[in-house]
């Protein structure tokens, strides 16, 4: 489906019905992430799963979209489709846009999921990180979209999941250059939201990969401690959804028709 939004479309689906749920995709990825875990999903509840700004088929709005420019965009969605509560959950860049809509609209969540995200602001270096590969996409674009991805996974699960890294691969290089930069932009000036997990009144999990390649391991255990959040550790990378994906569904699962 298609929403008209400040001069774009924004591309969503709506499955299902009872409970709504909203998936949140992460950086490079776009709302066809979520098509292994929507089946099971929509037998209790209603699924939303949106194109985050400048990816999947969502167009772009600026040359940086902010955690809270995509956050308001998912907004008018549910807007649209007039939900007012909702469970979020969001995997990388999609769980620092469901922490933005988060912080401006509390009363509108049920839950918060955060898979393979964080709550933190960029380190210097990852800034710098995101810096050169601005630089670098201008001219190389391919180049940096496979290399992005091929990022995201351990030695061993480029072996294992060799197929489906190329079939992401593919779908990343659907996102427009403006949406790779307009993203890592957005990124770079995130706010940090570690707060959230402390005094936010709605049940809370942070699901995070003991090898993951991108976040800290440590940093992100660290954020939990003091609050109520429920952790869970998986045993590889980045990319649960593929690398632990019958396990992430499971806890997803469970974390959504807990009373």
């Amino acid at each position: 489906m298609i929403l008209d939004y400040k001069g774009i479309s924004i591309f969503y689906s709506d499955e299902g019905k009872g409970n709504s749920l909203v998936l949140l995709h992460g950086f490079l990825e776009n709302s066809s992430m979520w098509k292994t875990f929507v089946p099971q999903l929509v037998k209790k509840h209603r699924v939303i799963c949106v194109d985050l700004l400048g990816h999947g088929n969502t167009g772009c709005i600026g040359y940086i979209h902010t955690m809270e420019d995509m956050a308001n965009a998912v907004g008018a969605v549910l807007k649209h489709l007039k939900i007012k509560r909702s469970v979020f959950i969001g995997h990388s860049l999609g769980g620092y846009v469901a922490l933005a809509f988060a912080e401006n609209k509390p009363d509108a969540l049920k839950g918060l999921c955060l898979i393979n995200s964080t709550t933190r602001t960029d380190s210097p270096e990852r800034i710098e990180l995101r810096n050169r590969a601005i630089e670098a996409v201008k001219t190389n674009y391919e180049t940096v979209v496979k290399h992005s991805i091929n990022n995201l996974f351990s030695p061993k699960s480029k072996v294992l999941h060799k197929t489906t890294i190329n079939t992401i691969k593919n779908e990343a290089l659907k996102t427009p250059l403006q949406g790779y930069i307009a993203a890592q932009e957005g990124m770079k000036i995130r706010e940090d939201r570690e707060a959230l997990l402390h005094f936010s009144p709605y049940r809370k999990i942070m699901i995070v990969g003991r090898k993951d390649p991108v976040l800290n391991y440590s940093d992100l255990l660290k954020q939990v401690e003091g609050t109520e959040v429920e952790l869970v550790v998986l045993p590889d990378g980045h990319m649960s959804h593929i690398e632990n994906k019958a396990q992430l569904l499971k806890i997803i699962l469970h974390f959504v028709e807990k009373k």
